[in-house]
């Protein structure tokens, strides 16, 4: 029963996160960082701290008597997953929802899943799985195997933007995605998808604060809400430094005051796509609560997103015109990196 509801709570997050991106394209005659601002400051510092209130009330008191390392370098990780936050969007901007998404949470997935074992090859900590432990089990080598499996899900859907690139006209392209552009997009997906696996690590060094938190007798259930408190104190100081900068030096700070626009729909929009983004890990941390955490957890989450995503994609017509191959490859790709759940979840569970 608790793997059945882990696995919701996990589907839920990931559709959420899948769908973040929707109320964005509601957005008129703002700039990219006008929006990311706004809905950054609802998704990081509004309301984390608000749903760990309702949950975990005593959350500030945990955090400010936990230890400094630990609040540190869950702060770090949050810091470094802000980049990759900020370079999703830009790989969603210039590859479109299906394939941004696919290369971005593919890579995410992966090292997601695989580099917290790396960490405690070196950090040992008893409950917790090595490399080495999982290099030496048939489980552990399941697991391995649904990553490698998910890489090659990765490499079709970069396969399948190449068609798109070669088959389609510059205004076919951008009827889709306005700014298409396959080379920037893939190199920034990539770094987006690297370091955007740092939540996956600041979620593990947090684990003190959110076993403090049932330790003070809050539910099981809602302890990750202090954690992410850090971690997205992290994320909203890497995001709000680079969208400053940016709406200083391209004077885009007017937007908030442009009457030419809709101000109050654009707020609404921006703030609704904060939130629904949140909800992600919300539902994200009820689901590990109950799977456990490990590369099971993270990359049934990061797959969810992916295929919700790609609905999304679908529904935009992001591949209409290309050819039956190209939608094949796609299609392939998706197929793929979800079986990579599978094996993931079967390793997990041996």
């Amino acid at each position: 029963m608790q793997a059945l509801l882990g696995v919701i709570f996990h589907s839920l997050g990931g559709i959420a996160s899948g769908s973040f991106y929707m109320p964005f394209n509601k957005v008129k005659g703002w700039a990219w960082e006008s929006y990311w601002m706004v809905g950054g400051l609802m998704s990081w510092l509004i309301v984390p701290p608000l749903a760990a209130y309702l949950t975990v009330p005593g959350f500030l008191d945990i955090i400010s008597a936990g230890s400094s390392t630990v609040v540190g370098f869950t702060f770090l990780m949050g810091l470094l997953w802000g980049v990759g936050g900020l370079t999703y969007g830009l790989g969603v901007r210039y590859l479109g929802m299906s394939l941004g998404n696919s290369v971005v949470l593919g890579f995410c997935a992966a090292f997601g899943a695989v580099v917290p074992s790396i960490y405690y090859n070196f950090n040992p900590e008893e409950g917790k799985v090595s490399f080495t432990d999982m290099l030496g089990s048939s489980g552990g080598q399941v697991v391995l195997l649904g990553v490698l499996v998910c890489l090659i899900g990765i490499g079709l859907s970069g396969r399948a933007g190449m068609l798109k690139e070669k088959e389609l006209s510059d205004e076919e392209k951008k009827e889709s995605v306005l700014e298409f552009n396959l080379v920037k997009g893939l190199i920034v997906a990539v770094l987006s998808g690297i370091l955007s696996s740092f939540f996956s690590f600041g979620i593990e060094s947090g684990k003190p604060l959110a076993d403090a938190a049932v330790e003070a007798g809050y539910d099981h259930l809602f302890a990750n809400n202090v954690t992410f408190v850090v971690i997205l104190w992290g994320g909203l100081l890497t995001n709000l430094v680079w969208t400053t900068i940016l709406s200083i030096k391209n004077k885009s700070y007017k937007d908030f005051t442009n009457k030419s626009t809709p101000i109050r729909n654009n707020l609404i929009f921006s703030a609704l796509a904060g939130t629904i983004w949140f909800l992600q890990f919300f539902f994200y941390g009820m689901g590990e609560s109950k799977l456990g955490s490990g590369a099971s957890s993270w990359i049934l989450h990061m797959s969810t997103i992916i295929l919700t995503a790609n609905l999304w994609g679908i529904y935009r017509k992001e591949w209409k015109g290309v050819a039956k191959k190209t939608k094949l490859t796609i299609t392939a790709g998706i197929i793929v990196i979800l079986l990579s759940v599978v094996l993931v979840g079967i390793g997990n569970s041996i």
